[in-house]
């Protein structure tokens, strides 16, 4: 059975036999064609891609598609385009990566494994950081798509209170998009990242197991970022009757561009006086590392602390119990998953990678 974009391919490749399109005329653009075919943009795009490396169609920048002036003999032609038209190579495409910053604790794995995924297939590789604002994050996104920098996107998601409305219509246009790390609720784009919810319960159920029965979730304002809301869900999924489950989910020192002297003395105050309120609460589980670290400090470190990736050295290990997420092969996947996009392959929309749980001190 021809792929969706072969059909979009053939159709247009028959217009042009039979004389209907000639050459300098414009060939339908995509947003015509996947109306017609009723098909996303991105396998119309697809299809008149086949048609432009097979040099049947030529693309102007703000003008559209038009017939090669000079067309190639079409005898035997069909699609698949085979015999002297040369196949598309997928290899050859240029994709961004758009991050908000790299770390050891998170970030440098991912970068590193999508940088190396690139490199198997020969396609070219953009970073662009946002500092975890979503200022930057629009205009690294309006300005890649509007150039035609790159083929298509990987982006990590910055947390914020709404959706980044450059992102948002991208999405909505068939632009090719693989978010990493986190999802938006309720819109249809490829996503890969670790099953937050289960990690987090699976996290909580440990410490439940080590006899904890009064454990507080540490965060950030979770509206709006899924990681963060997958993995509250996760921790008040772990307890049924086995203890008691608190919130303290309004820090801010750890979100993008507020990690001041100020604001992080301002929250281990607000940790110290949630301690002393609640003195029966022996576990605090903070959603990511360097909360983990500001929540150990408050607590002068007599009480327990988890989190999400913890990094450790090859001597001392983690100095903490932590979920470890697989961002290896969550950069492994986005970048599979954006090319078979751009070869116009249907891509699921949720894709999830394994985790474990790491106890401190490197015992596994």
């Amino acid at each position: 059975m021809a792929l969706l974009y072969e059909r979009i391919s053939t159709h247009v490749l028959e217009q042009i036999r039979r004389g209907a399109l000639r050459p300098g005329d414009r060939v339908p653009s995509e947003m015509e064609l996947a109306a017609e075919f009723e098909v996303s943009r991105i396998t119309s795009k697809r299809a008149l891609e086949v048609l432009r490396e097979a040099g049947l169609v030529e693309r102007i920048r703000g003008k559209g598609t038009f017939v090669v002036p000079h067309l190639p003999d079409l005898t035997g032609v069909t699609v698949p385009l085979r015999g002297r038209v040369p196949r598309p190579r997928p290899e050859a495409r240029s994709i961004a990566l758009v991050i908000p910053d790299v770390s050891e604790a998170y970030g440098l794995e991912l970068l590193c494994a999508v940088e190396e995924r690139c490199a198997e297939y020969g396609a070219h590789l953009i970073v662009r950081r946002t500092h975890g604002r979503q200022s930057d994050e629009e205009k690294a996104v309006d300005l890649l798509v509007a150039t035609g920098e790159v083929d298509g996107l990987i982006v990590f998601p910055v947390h914020g209170d709404f959706y980044n409305a450059s992102l948002l219509r991208q999405v909505l246009d068939g632009y090719p998009v693989v978010l990493v790390d986190r999802h938006l609720s309720g819109i249809p784009v490829a996503a890969v990242h670790t099953d937050n919810v289960a990690a987090a319960k699976a996290l909580t159920e440990r410490l439940l197991d080590q006899g904890h029965r009064h454990i507080a979730f540490v965060s950030p304002p979770p509206v709006n970022t899924s990681s963060i809301e997958d993995r509250l869900e996760g921790f008040r999924s772990a307890f049924g009757d086995r203890g008691q489950a608190y919130e303290l989910t309004d820090l801010r020192s750890t979100l993008p561009g507020s990690t001041t002297t100020e604001s992080v003395e301002a929250d281990v105050e607000v940790i110290r006086a949630f301690r002393e309120r609640l003195p029966e609460v022996t576990a605090y589980f903070a959603c990511e590392y360097n909360l983990a670290r500001m929540t150990d400090r408050a607590l002068g470190g007599d009480r327990v602390v988890a989190c999400f990736d913890s990094p450790g050295d090859s001597i001392g290990g983690p100095p903490y119990l932590h979920v470890r997420q697989d961002q290896e092969e969550m950069g492994r996947r986005a970048v599979d998953l954006l090319l078979a996009r751009l070869r116009g392959e249907e891509v699921p929309n949720l894709t999830m990678v394994p985790f474990e749980l790491v106890d401190a001190e490197g015992n596994g």
